[in-house]
């Protein structure tokens, strides 16, 4: 065997071997997520397509276009979210992406919520966690100093809207209103 062939079957083999030995490390819920979307994301299908998003937010009226599916075999709820309001380079003044998946060991909704506001390390603390309570998903953020932001979704089927109700809690849980939001699906032009 040529000198290049042995270096290519012994890093062919080395790849095989670190790759199996990290997988033994990962648990399976990384590795391969389940494909089937669970009964509790009923509430969350609700939520798909085009909305505008009308209310305050630190006290000043706001309108939020809104759009939302589901991405990467339907197992992430994908979040984007754009402000009306222009900055002074004409951009919009705020924009997110949300992702929304399912942990099946916790029996909870977990969120990133990734914003022009800040740059975030992608930090545990960043991670929202929202255990669903029929139709509402009360998504909480914890800092280590016990400090957090609560963000209620909430769906009304009467009216076919969603709220979402944003609180500053401080490090004593006292929680003060920051955002009192309605979502109504957006017509569709004719």
């Amino acid at each position: 065997m040529k000198q290049n062939q042995r270096e290519y079957v012994l890093s062919f083999f080395s790849f095989i071997a670190t790759f199996t030995t990290l997988m033994t490390y990962f648990p399976s819920s990384v590795c391969a997520q389940d494909t089937v979307t669970p009964a509790v994301d009923s509430v969350l299908d609700k939520l798909e397509g085009e909305w505008v998003m009308t209310g305050t937010v630190a006290n000043e009226k706001v309108t939020h276009d809104v759009y939302v599916d589901r991405i990467l075999k339907r197992q992430y709820v994908r979040i984007h979210e754009l402000s009306r309001e222009k900055d002074a380079d004409g951009e919009p003044a705020y924009e997110a992406w949300i992702h929304i998946a399912w942990d099946k060991e916790k029996a909870e909704y977990v969120v990133m919520w990734l914003d022009n506001t800040a740059t975030t390390n992608f930090a545990p603390e960043g991670v929202g966690h929202g255990k669903p309570d029929g139709d509402r998903i009360p998504f909480v953020w914890k800092s280590a100093d016990g400090s957090g932001i609560h963000n209620t979704f909430k769906y009304d089927r009467a009216s076919e809207t969603w709220t979402w109700e944003i609180d500053n809690v401080d490090n004593s849980e006292k929680a003060s209103a920051f955002a009192r939001l309605t979502l109504k699906r957006k017509e569709k032009r004719q």
